[in-house]
């Protein structure tokens, strides 16, 4: 790609490239709990309640659900305040500890 020159967003390129895939199946999220949006391959916007190293509640980013043995947990991305700046997570963690945002 060439400096000053713009392909457009990330879904029209793949429009362009024909891809025909189809986003793999979404296991159903726990009862009253935050959802992926219809048709998979979105995030969702949640608020993070106090990750591991990170008391206090954060903005993140919902990217799936998995069902474990002791429950619902989601895979997130969040940011928090590191010693040099704003630090992402990408981490499991319970349902119990995110919210809808």
């Amino acid at each position: 790609m060439q400096r000053g020159r713009h392909a457009g967003t990330l879904a029209d390129r793949a429009a362009r490239s024909g891809s025909t895939a189809a986003p793999p199946p979404v296991p159903a999220a726990p009862a009253g709990e935050l959802r992926r949006p219809a048709g998979g391959g979105h995030g969702r916007h949640c608020w993070v309640l106090d990750p591991p190293d990170a008391p206090g509640t954060w903005p993140g980013l919902l990217v799936e659900w998995r069902q474990r043995e002791d429950g619902w947990h989601g895979r997130v991305a969040y940011t928090v305040v590191g010693a040099h700046g704003p630090v992402l997570v990408e981490a499991w963690l319970p349902a119990d500890q995110l919210k809808q945002g």
